[in-house]
């Protein structure tokens, strides 16, 4: 088989290309680079110069093949406009270039934060889609763009990962780095809001699964641990594995969002624009829960990696790159 991939130098686009090189199913690899390589420099791949702006280089990336993996994305931008230009019309050219192209597998990476928070239920994909972040509001509308210019002869597979955690992450990686410091920030009181969450390796395991399955059309599958958990649990699972006494700092949901504001102020007088802001904070206070009820009946998906390896795996990692 020929791929395509975008989005292959980022955190689970950079694992996804690892996992392709390696199978033996993939005899031709293409991965779209905008400039630097990073994490897939010097690995076997055949490297397509531009972005996804560029209908050439998207044109040459996808001839030919047999499935496309547009893993890119866009998690913070500076106003609404940024998340449109880079999530949803992004997508859009992608899905265009391919049906014109003839290719018949497309799997979309899109995110949790499309379908809203939970509220002590855990979402489904037949739940209306409620997102309260920027991102969440951008991440649905690629969803909806996706329906609209669907053919029939195409499969699209749209995979919504939890929060996902795992090496080379580098946002979940900031609260690593506190509880390394014996500090852990904790929204709530511990015990709620819950949180569903996923190693990196098993949202690979859930990509190569919808390239096996589904059919003609547009499908919608949650990605997850089948389990959710409290804050307090994934406190007490990192601390073992540093083998630190932290101490837990609980965090009422106004405080988050004043907080917020204050980084969000602060990062504006140097020009930079923090994946903590008052956007984010929207998210952050809330519970965030699914069900992969359908990706198991589905895709044949069960999670292989426990909360506790997944997050021994990760510091492992982070302790030998100098991270921690």
């Amino acid at each position: 088989m020929k791929a395509f991939v975008t989005g292959g130098t980022g955190f689970i686009g950079s694992h996804l290309v690892d996992h392709l090189i390696k199978s033996e199913q993939y005899g031709e690899l293409r991965c779209l680079i905008r400039n630097k390589e990073k994490w897939l420099e010097g690995k076997d791949f055949q490297p397509i110069a531009g972005d996804l702006h560029d209908l050439k280089a998207l044109r040459q990336g996808v001839q030919g093949v047999d499935v496309i993996f547009h893993m890119a994305g866009l998690v913070k931008a500076k106003s609404w406009e940024g998340f449109v230009l880079g999530n949803v019309e992004t997508t859009e050219n992608i899905v265009r270039v391919a049906q014109k192209s003839g290719v018949k597998k497309i799997i979309i990476l899109s995110s949790l934060a499309a379908a809203g928070p939970s509220h002590q239920t855990p979402k489904t994909e037949d739940d209306p889609m409620e997102p309260v972040s920027m991102y969440g509001e951008s991440k649905k509308m690629m969803e909806e763009r996706v329906l609209e210019i669907a053919d029939s002869q195409t499969q699209i597979t749209i995979l919504r990962p939890a929060a996902v955690y795992g090496p080379r992450d580098e946002d979940i990686y900031t609260l690593f780095k506190l509880a390394n410091k014996k500090i852990f920030p904790v929204i709530g009181d511990g015990t709620n809001p819950k949180i569903s969450l996923i190693y990196v390796g098993d949202v690979v395991k859930s990509i190569e699964l919808a390239v096996k399955h589904g059919s003609p059309g547009v499908s919608t599958y949650f990605i997850a641990d089948e389990e959710a958990y409290t804050w307090d649990h994934v406190r007490s699972i990192i601390g073992n594995i540093l083998e630190k006494k932290h101490y837990p700092i609980y965090l009422k949901p106004q405080w988050v969002k004043q907080l917020a504001g204050v980084i969000e102020q602060t990062a504006s007088l140097v020009g930079a624009h923090p994946i903590i802001n008052k956007d984010k904070a929207n998210e952050l206070i809330l519970e965030w829960t699914c069900s992969t009820e359908k990706a198991q009946k589905e895709l044949n998906y069960k999670s292989d990696v426990t909360l506790e390896e997944g997050l021994r795996r990760t510091v492992h990692w982070y302790k030998l790159h100098n991270w921690l």
